[in-house]
């Protein structure tokens, strides 16, 4: 007889996944959350419920405590929509509004808040939480509102003496203005008057007198004064405008940093 010979094909193991030992249940998660957030560590607990949110989308209680523990890092946003979400898979459930109102409060959104909490309301008008809840939104928006009112009064008042100071600051730079054209008038003055008696003196020395008698004048009377005196009438005179034109030459210059300083801080206040 002939026997024929076949070979056993092996068939394809199929592999079934398996648990690690790791996995666990959204539960469970959710139970080392809370330990977490016992001990105030809001980061790992953040880490916990979003592991447990993965795994179970629909529970409003994770979304809730993971509200909880953004509150206590302070990420009022964060707080503000895990808390709107809890809500929105469970309107009934009271603590969301809680939630939702304190994380609002913090961000100053007080007329949200106390929406928040009113809606609460309706499904439990005589929740303690929320009534305290309201208060305190209440208490904490009228304070709010007391403090801009002041902080706004504040500000007319700053306003009201800025305007006094620029009034002031106004009428100084008028008068520093008119000071400084007077100043300038007398160097200018001074001037002339050194060039005219260096002129006289000029022509006294082209053309000395034969008598060496001159006559200058004293208000509305004329002296007569030998040629030495002439000479050195003019030249003390001519040495006093030069003194004088550097004097006012100095006030000229701090008259014009007066000017200046007064300039910018009129323009710091209306530039403000």
């Amino acid at each position: 007889s002939i026997r024929r010979h076949t070979k056993h094909r092996n068939k394809p193991q199929i592999i079934l996944p398996t648990m690690s030992g790791d996995a666990k249940t959204s539960a469970e998660y959710k139970e080392l959350g809370n330990q977490a957030f016992a001990q105030k560590d809001f980061k790992t607990a953040i880490e916990h419920y979003t592991k447990a949110i993965q795994l179970e989308p629909t529970n409003h209680i994770f979304f809730s405590n993971r509200s909880a523990s953004y509150a206590g890092l302070q990420e009022w946003d964060k707080a503000i929509e895990d808390a709107k979400e809890c809500i929105r898979l469970d309107p009934e459930f009271i603590k969301g509004y809680y939630r939702l109102a304190s994380a609002q409060l913090e961000s100053k959104e007080y007329n949200d808040a106390e929406a928040t909490i009113k809606q609460g309301l309706t499904i439990d008008a005589n929740n303690s939480q929320l009534l305290k809840m309201l208060r305190t939104i209440k208490q904490a928006s009228a304070l709010s509102a007391r403090s801009n009112g002041s902080k706004m009064n504040n500000q007319r008042q700053l306003d009201t003496a800025a305007a006094r100071e620029l009034q002031e600051l106004q009428i100084q730079h008028s008068n520093t203005v008119r000071e400084y054209n007077l100043i300038e008038a007398n160097r200018n003055k001074a001037q002339r008057e050194e060039k005219m008696y260096g002129i006289s003196l000029q022509e006294l020395e082209q053309n000395p007198s034969s008598s060496n008698n001159y006559f200058r004048s004293v208000g509305k009377i004329f002296v007569k004064s030998t040629e030495p005196q002439i000479l050195e009438h003019l030249n003390n005179n001519i040495a006093d405008q030069k003194k004088k034109q550097k004097e006012l030459t100095g006030k000229l210059e701090y008259m014009e940093k007066k000017m200046k300083s007064q300039q910018l801080n009129m323009k710091e206040l209306t530039s403000g």
